[in-house]
């Protein structure tokens, strides 16, 4: 084996490609219907995803929700082929592993909470921001790790932060709409320039007036 070969991966887990998924206006399916299930649909909501819930039974959060379709009923044999994404979130083994091989034959993304084995997608834990995302991966192997790695970022990472991207944002763009180039300015340089503190003590436009500080003379 080649020394710079990847080690072999414990059954369920491996390597994870990153990517992030634009669920907007897309349909989902969640099957399940308890607080596993809740969790999972209050953040495919929150990204606008059209989401459907198919269980026997299902809670009142989700149950009372207007932008979810719920179906009291199990789940039938092959429905997650109509779907993009699939979340299996039972506690059926076998109906977690029906939904995993349902999708997997019609080529479409399945997470099975807390269960890498029936995932073609893991799901890390995350900090939100704003537009800011942050997340984190242990690929199935530790999930304790990564929510504790999580509640550290939580508290390193402040409100701050998402006024600090937004004023970047927008000098971005403030700059592409006069027809001028972003690449090769020093933003590396203006994020060390001591913008976070002037944020953090309120100073929004000083803030600003540093970052266009920073990409004026790197552009000069």
């Amino acid at each position: 084996m080649a020394a710079d070969a990847p080690s072999p991966s414990p059954a369920g887990t491996g390597r994870l490609y990153p990517v992030g998924l634009r669920l907007e206006g897309r349909s989902v399916l969640v099957v399940g219907g308890g607080a596993v299930a809740a969790q999972k649909v209050r953040e495919l909501v929150a990204c606008g995803a059209e989401v459907t819930v198919v269980a026997p039974a299902i809670v009142d959060e989700l149950a009372d929700d207007a932008r979810v379709t719920c179906h009291r009923r199990p789940y039938r044999s092959g429905e997650a082929a109509d779907h993009r994404f699939v979340v299996a979130a039972t506690d059926r083994r076998e109906v977690n592993q029906e939904v995993h091989d349902d999708a997997e034959a019609a080529g479409v993304w399945v997470n099975a909470a807390d269960d890498p084995q029936r995932c073609s997608v893991t799901l890390p834990a995350r900090v939100r921001r704003g537009s800011l995302l942050v997340t984190i991966s242990t690929e199935g192997r530790s999930p304790a790790l990564a929510t504790w790695l999580r509640r550290r970022l939580e508290d390193e990472l402040g409100p701050e932060v998402e006024v600090l991207l937004e004023v970047l944002a927008e000098e971005r763009d403030r700059i592409r709409a006069a027809g001028g180039s972003t690449e090769g300015l020093d933003w590396q340089g203006a994020l060390g320039s001591g913008m976070l503190d002037e944020i953090r003590a309120g100073r929004i436009d000083a803030a600003k007036e540093l970052l266009k500080a920073c990409l004026s003379s790197s552009s000069a």
